[in-house]
């Protein structure tokens, strides 16, 4: 009797009862998945180990209706390219590596991302207020920033794990699971489940994709915090979510195909610019869409966070969409939370008043249980709570409150990408090698006529703790978020003025000789630790 063949996403549902339980991720990876992930709901559902007879039906149609249409398979072979690349993104990206300020750069990215609204008008009249829609019918708009080709690329090439870079997810009959088996995610089951009318979800492209890497390594500059991405690739027919909102600054990008979305109003007050993702809400839930639209190819979709929004596939095409994030915890809140415990700690270390004792009795007439009581001790109570707190302002030390979220956001970051000249200027590109039994081309040395300036605006940032000055940068960061410790290091007393100097001197080249410090000696200490740290870079190759 021949034997039926089982699919992997059949095989999965009936085995994963009995699989062992996978062990869990470090706090390092747990914390990633809660601020990567778009959806709030980022744990893993336990799957029942038969479908249920309804949900087989709908699967078999979905199936179905892949294979007719093939839409997938349907390619050309230039758009099978193996790294996904497109000529205008690539020309785009050459010609904004020529551009002399990377501020400037990431502005004019940006622009290109949500055209033709002004970046200004969009800032001021839509950026964390409402939703908005620019539909371009020009498929190839954003073409090489990443494609179903490159999704396979780096499923065949790269150690992609379940869980941590990929998510296999379902939303069918208002139930949203995740499928994810343990370990690595290879072609073989991930199209299977794709096959079977899963979504896949990579969360961290940028570590895979050098496209990707660039175009948010350069917009996180336009944002001041970190620009992060999922990408998500849907079957014809499915919905891969349950609606939702984010805690963060979305924009929709499609890639490919074409996705049915839905997007609704905060449902009250307290949920508009939330500090957390939501949990997944029934369609009971969340009332009737404000904006409903088909995004196709080249179209753009941009909601605030807190805006609810769910998102399925027409019967007849796949849809590829990378929504790029950002703002997340980056509130005006997020910034007192560092800065009130800091200056409640100055304060009471100066201001005898704070340290003053609290009345005896005053446990009789405070507290939720004595809340009613018309007392004149608790008028008393508050006035002394809020003079105190008007008087904790002049102990609030607001600069090093910024700073400490200035470290946060450096150990967010992407590392830049290097241009070619950038490569060939800094220590990276350094043609020093061992090459015909010897070593070649070592001991460039750095001269006070040398002209350097630092690789990026926002790439290297001076803080202090209050006893030493320590500069921090992202140019040793990973492409994985948080894969690595931030990087810091001391910055001596006699060198702070020239750290300074160089900072605010960018994006101008400015000689090692002109650096504010005592001696030539130290000049040129300053510039080679930086240079070897990939801090700095010449204006001519060494």
């Amino acid at each position: 009797m021949e034997r039926k063949h089982m699919s992997a996403f059949a095989l999965y549902k009936t085995l994963s009862t009995d699989l062992p339980p996978a062990s869990k991720p470090s706090l390092q990876v747990a914390d990633k998945k809660k601020r990567k992930k778009e959806n709030g709901a980022n744990k893993v559902n336990t799957v029942k180990a038969q479908l249920k007879p309804e949900r087989k039906k709908v699967r078999k149609k979905l199936l179905k209706s892949a294979k007719k249409e093939e839409s997938l398979k349907g390619m050309t072979e230039e758009e099978e390219c193996v790294n996904g690349d497109g000529e205008a993104l690539d020309a785009l990206l050459a010609d904004l590596g020529k551009v002399n300020n990377s501020r400037e750069r990431a502005s004019k990215l940006f622009q290109w991302l949500i055209n033709p609204i002004p970046a200004k008008s969009f800032f001021r009249e839509t950026w964390e207020k409402k939703p908005i829609l620019v539909q371009r019918k020009t498929p190839d708009y954003y073409k090489g920033m990443f494609s179903t080709a490159e999704f396979d690329r780096i499923l065949r090439q790269e150690d992609v794990q379940y869980g941590v870079n990929l998510d296999v997810t379902s939303y069918t009959n208002g139930k949203r699971e995740t499928h994810n088996p343990p370990g690595r995610a290879l072609p073989f089951t991930v199209w299977d489940f794709y096959e079977s009318g899963c979504s896949l979800r990579m969360l961290n492209p940028q570590a895979f994709s050098s496209t990707v890497w660039n175009v948010l390594s350069i917009l996180q500059e336009q944002f001041g915090s970190m620009a992060g991405a999922n990408v998500y690739l849907t079957p014809p027919g499915t919905q891969g979510f349950a609606p939702h909102y984010d805690d963060i600054e979305a924009f929709v990008v499609q890639l490919e195909g074409k996705k049915h979305w839905r997007v609704y109003n905060p449902r009250t007050e307290d949920e508009v610019l939330p500090v957390l993702s939501s949990a997944n809400f029934d369609q009971a839930d969340i009332g009737k869409p404000i904006l409903e639209v088909v995004l196709e190819a080249g179209d753009l979709l941009y909601f605030p966070r807190g805006f609810i929004h769910q998102g399925d596939c027409l019967p007849d095409a796949h849809s590829l969409h990378i929504t790029i994030s950002s703002h997340q915890k980056n509130s005006w809140g997020d910034l007192l939370q560092k800065l009130v415990p800091a200056a409640l700690e100055i304060a009471m270390e100066e201001d005898v008043e704070f340290r003053q004792g609290l009345p005896l009795d005053y446990l009789t007439y405070m507290g939720v249980q004595n809340s009613d009581k018309d007392d004149p001790r608790r008028t008393k109570f508050f006035s002394q709570i809020e003079s105190l707190m008007k008087k904790l302002i002049t102990y609030a030390p607001i600069d090093a409150a910024v700073d400490q979220k200035a470290r946060d956001f450096l150990h967010d970051c992407l590392p830049p990408m290097l241009t070619t000249e950038e490569l060939a200027s800094s220590v990276q590109g350094a043609s020093t090698r061992w090459e015909r039994g010897q070593v070649l081309d070592v001991g460039a040395q750095i001269t006070p006529q040398t002209r350097v300036r630092i690789l990026r605006a926002g790439c290297a940032r001076l803080c202090s703790d209050g006893e030493a000055v320590h500069l921090y940068y992202t140019t040793d960061n990973s492409r994985v978020y948080h894969k690595e410790e931030p990087k810091s290091f001391e910055i001596k007393a006699e060198h702070t003025d020239a750290m300074e100097f160089l900072i605010h001197s960018y994006p101008k080249f400015v000689t090692v000789g002109s650096f504010p410090c005592d001696s030539a000696d130290d000049r040129i200490a300053l510039a080679e630790l930086l240079f070897e740290r990939g801090i700095i870079h010449t204006a001519e190759p060494l």
